[in-house]
């Protein structure tokens, strides 16, 4: 089967409200704008490393953590991230908060450059984010298609455009059986931000 359109009539097909929550124009163009230019100009950028068969690479994209203390991130080789919140990360995640009643207590920021930087087929199944995660992710920047597919069902995909602005709330048992990636892409592109609010355990 070929990929389908999430929230699209013509396929008939959405994924069940206590999975994902959207809102397509979550951030203002104004918002979106100054808060693009603004982490792209201060955020502490830095490309992290993971172990893949056996041996360790760059992942292809770079990344920046905020939070409350105590909730580091890990970047590879024994190094980790933690940035205290700025005022306009701290607002955001209290925007959120008010509007649809979770806690957050940090921020994972992923700067995809081009066409090029992706992130593959995952799961945010780490213990330290806890069952059944909620996971709030802001898009700045770039449209770049976010593809989900079953974990055990791999033929179909399923594909949410993410605009500048928008809003994505992962919740329920998503992590539990879809996995999700950002795909290289062959058409060229300019820079996206993604903001992922996250309720860590606390190191």
């Amino acid at each position: 089967m070929g990929q389908l359109s999430l929230f699209n009539l013509e396929d008939l097909y959405e994924f069940p409200k206590d999975l994902l929550e959207y809102r397509e124009h979550f951030l203002s163009q104004e918002e979106a704008d100054r808060l693009k230019i603004h982490l792209l100009e201060t955020a502490p950028w830095k490309q992290r490393t993971k172990k893949m068969y056996d041996k360790m690479v760059l992942t292809p994209r770079l990344t920046a953590w905020y939070g409350d203390p105590k909730t580091d991130y890990p970047l590879g080789n024994g190094e980790v991230d933690n940035n205290l919140w700025t005022p306009e990360l701290f607002s955001l995640k209290q925007r959120i908060e008010d509007t649809f009643g979770y806690r957050f207590n940090s921020v994972l920021l992923n700067l995809y450059r081009d066409h090029n930087d992706s992130v593959a087929w995952h799961r945010d199944k780490e213990s330290r984010y806890g069952n059944r995660p909620v996971i709030a992710s802001i898009s700045l920047g770039q449209t770049r298609n976010f593809d989900f597919r079953k974990k055990d069902h791999h033929q179909s995909k399923y594909s949410l455009p993410l605009p500048h602005g928008s809003l994505l709330i992962m919740k329920g048992d998503l992590q539990e059986n879809w996995e999700h990636r950002i795909a290289k892409s062959v058409t060229s592109m300019k820079e996206r931000i993604n903001l992922t609010f996250r309720l860590v355990r606390e190191v």
